[in-house]
């Protein structure tokens, strides 16, 4: 399983580098946003897929499951959505001050 969420891995961050690399904002903002999704199941792989119960203090338990990797991927998630929230919104902006979302016009290098 863990090798199949690898290969996942590595096609979303090969699609996300693709759209960052695009000359339109809305295709870059997509682009990190795949990315940050790629990073969250690579942080979920990495802390393996253990059965057990659950870690509550009270229980002899010998084998239990690990929490801190769910919790740092709902961390990131949270933030992941706040700050594409942000983004889009800039991108609105500046789509409606410049009237282009071309990265190259709002650099200013006007394409020939």
């Amino acid at each position: 399983m863990e090798t199949l969420m690898v290969i996942l891995v590595g096609i979303l961050i090969s699609i996300g580098t693709y759209l960052i690399l695009s000359k339109q904002l809305l295709r870059i903002v997509l682009g990190a946003s795949i990315v940050g999704h790629a990073v969250n199941l690579l942080l979920i792989t990495s802390g393996g897929l253990k059965t057990g119960s659950a870690p509550l203090l009270g229980e002899k338990v010998a084998n239990f499951t690990d929490a801190i990797p769910q919790a740092l991927i709902l961390t990131a998630i949270v933030i992941n959505f706040a700050v594409t929230a942000l983004v889009l919104v800039l991108c609105y902006r500046a789509y409606q001050s410049f009237g282009t979302d071309d990265m190259e016009q709002l650099r200013g290098n006007e394409l020939e």
